[in-house]
């Protein structure tokens, strides 16, 4: 009895130790397993003049996006990913009028490259490298193509004018003590889906705690932009941004900084104010976002406050705009030429 007892207890040993063992191994696979996923946005508004048309002479900000009038569609952005432990992929799709927005030069070959906002595989090198290969949004400025990651819904000029996206090879850096940087070698700014002209754009950024500073060099024109931000309290945070492009050949020009005050009243209802100062050389010539001049120069100042209400995934977003330009860049009710416009906006956005 005593042996059987004893054989008895011995395999029950060496089934729980195999049992440890493989569930050791399989939590392990499990953590280092590549996670596939699938993310994205859906949003629509609704938008008003309040010192222009509504009707079929409506007009608009000179910025990009929700720039339609009444019940507008924003649109759908589904995003898959494959995340390993060094290597993975990201396949970012759009549809509906901002992603057509967002991906203006496009298609320039595929019949469907008008529905690619974003396309890279990534390889991390080491823990402090990782080289991204394909096509990324733009690491210039403060406002991205997403809505959710925006606080106000409306974009400020200095989205608008700078680039939306770049093709090409870029190696960013951990550099320890709160320290990073980046280089890229791509394709001309906003040419995405392949290299039409033969010649190539180089960007670079250090960043430091939050603050960035980036500079773009593509086809004659070159770029600085400071992107960063500050969280003075617990409820109140400061974003800014300044840019200036300027290009080599035709002596254009644009110049603008932008602060971003953001109140959290509550967990779930935040505001905040964009305060925008942007101006343009002759390169623009008579731009109709914010008109200009004999000379073609232009500047605007624009102002805008949103709300912003969270109720689980999805965000409500109320918003009041006034543009106004030291030119007569818009129309009245009466149709008549005139420095300001303003406008309201209501968004929903959901994110998955």
């Amino acid at each position: 009895m005593k042996t059987i007892m004893n054989t008895n207890f011995g395999k029950f040993l060496t089934i729980a130790i195999i049992s440890m063992l493989t569930f050791s191994v399989s939590a392990q696979d499990e953590d280092t397993a590549p996670k596939f996923s699938i993310s994205g946005t859906v949003d629509a508004y609704y938008r008003a003049n309040i010192t222009a048309p509504n009707d079929e002479e409506a007009i608009a900000p000179g910025s990009s996006f929700a720039n339609l009038p009444g019940f507008s569609l924003g649109m759908a952005n589904v995003i898959a990913a494959y995340e390993g432990e060094k290597v993975g992929f990201v396949a970012d799709l759009v549809f509906g009028p901002r992603g057509t927005d967002a991906i203006f030069a496009s298609p320039m070959y595929s019949s469907t490259g008008n529905i690619v906002n974003q396309l890279y595989v990534y390889w991390s090198v080491s823990e402090d490298v990782t080289l991204t290969f394909g096509n990324f949004n733009t690491f210039l400025g403060y406002e991205v193509i997403s809505p959710a990651a925006n606080f106000n819904y409306s974009t400020s000029y200095l989205f608008s004018y700078g680039p939306f996206s770049h093709t090409g090879l870029k190696a960013d850096f951990d550099l320890g003590n709160d320290w990073s940087a980046m280089v890229a070698v791509m394709n001309p700014t906003d040419l995405t889906e392949f290299n039409p002209t033969g010649d190539y754009a180089v960007g670079a950024q250090l960043g430091y705690s939050g603050q960035f500073l980036n500079f773009l060099y593509s086809q004659g024109g070159f770029e600085v932009d400071y992107t960063g931000g500050f969280d003075l309290s617990d409820e109140f945070f400061l974003g800014i941004n300044a840019a200036h492009f300027s290009a080599e050949d035709n002596g254009g020009s644009f110049t603008g900084a932008a602060l971003y005050p953001q109140y959290a009243v509550s967990d779930t209802f935040s505001l905040g104010l964009r305060g925008e100062y942007f101006m343009t050389g002759d390169f623009f010539g008579d731009s109709a976002s914010i008109g200009s001049d004999a000379d073609g120069d232009g500047s605007v100042l624009a102002l805008t406050l949103t709300g912003s209400a969270t109720i689980g995934n999805l965000i409500l977003k109320p918003e009041i705009r006034l543009d106004s330009s030291a030119e007569d860049a818009f129309i009245d009710t009466d149709l008549a030429p005139t420095s300001s416009l303003a406008s309201v906006l209501f968004a929903a956005i959901y994110s998955f």
